[in-house]
């Protein structure tokens, strides 16, 4: 070896390897493209389904189109003579938009009480946690069954109880994540300089959490879908006459054996996109604990 080599080999910067983050991590696995492309597919059908419905049987959703629980058409009719297929094309919408916002409620949150106890520490943080741990000894649906029992069936009322109920347990695991990066160095430089305690959290703590918060995330959306389709169900949650997957299983569970359609559809889309959600937080999942192997 030449000198010169050697002063260039010495002189050679380390360059460090950027790694790829949490969804190209998640993406690079065989679940998450199989979760996508199941979601995905729910997704269009609820999106695009109350355009389509008309347009496909040229029934709306109320639209009387023959005898009650007949095969007539591509899915026959429910028990009022209504179009299952229209009815079927439109029930996710509204079901999909709950769930949404209530898992966007429970996400910003539980995230905001998690950080905050995390980042506080100390008493403060112990008084936080167990009143966390209080509303945690609450079950979801009997906490939502009773508050739509005292105020009414509500959309917004859905939303918020479900939303609510989910922050305790988001905010556990965002408070577990806070724990480990409060200590690392750049948060006591930004301390050293006097940025206020909400910039540290949402520019500091908030980015080196995500991983986790992404994994809830798909979670409780998860958990979310089945709240509100077991609420309509139960006649507690999306009222009729309104298309909803949920309240159309319940409509059309006495004629299940007649007329299997009504029950079957609303009843496979709920399943596929579960399945598909789950695959991916399965992937998230996956992808966070190899960064923390690292």
């Amino acid at each position: 070896m030449t000198a010169v080599e050697a002063v260039e080999i010495v002189d050679t910067p380390d360059v460090p390897i950027r790694q790829p983050g949490l969804f190209r991590r998640a993406w690079a696995l065989p679940t998450a493209k199989i979760g996508t492309a199941l979601t995905a597919v729910v997704v269009l059908v609820a999106v695009l389904g109350p355009w389509l419905g008309p347009v496909i049987t040229g029934y709306g959703t109320t639209d009387f189109a023959g005898k009650p629980f007949q095969h007539d058409g591509i899915a026959g009719t429910d028990g009022i003579g209504r179009d299952v297929f229209t009815r079927f094309l439109a029930g996710g919408s509204t079901l999909l938009l709950y769930a949404v916002l209530a898992t966007a409620i429970g996400i910003v949150l539980g995230a905001a009480i998690g950080m905050f106890a995390g980042y506080s520490g100390g008493r403060l943080d112990s008084v936080v946690m167990r009143g966390n741990d209080v509303l945690l000894s609450l079950p979801q649906l009997v906490f939502a069954l009773l508050a739509i029992a005292m105020i009414g069936p509500q959309g917004w009322l859905l939303v918020t109880v479900i939303g609510v109920t989910h922050a305790p347990r988001i905010a556990r695991v965002a408070r577990q994540a806070t724990v480990a990066v409060v200590s690392n160095e750049y948060i006591r430089a930004a301390e050293m300089y006097a940025v206020p305690r909400w910039r540290i959290l949402v520019g500091e703590v908030l980015p080196n959490i995500t991983g986790p918060l992404m994994v809830e995330l798909g979670l409780r959306l998860t958990y979310s879908i089945g709240y509100v389709a077991s609420l309509s169900f139960l006649g507690l949650g999306i009222q009729p006459p309104s298309a909803d997957w949920g309240l159309m299983i319940n409509e059309n569970r006495i004629a299940l054996i007649v007329q299997p359609w009504g029950v079957l559809l609303p009843v496979l889309a709920i399943a596929v996109l579960t399945v598909g959600t789950n695959l991916i937080t399965d992937s998230l999942a996956s992808a966070a604990a190899r960064k923390e192997a690292r």
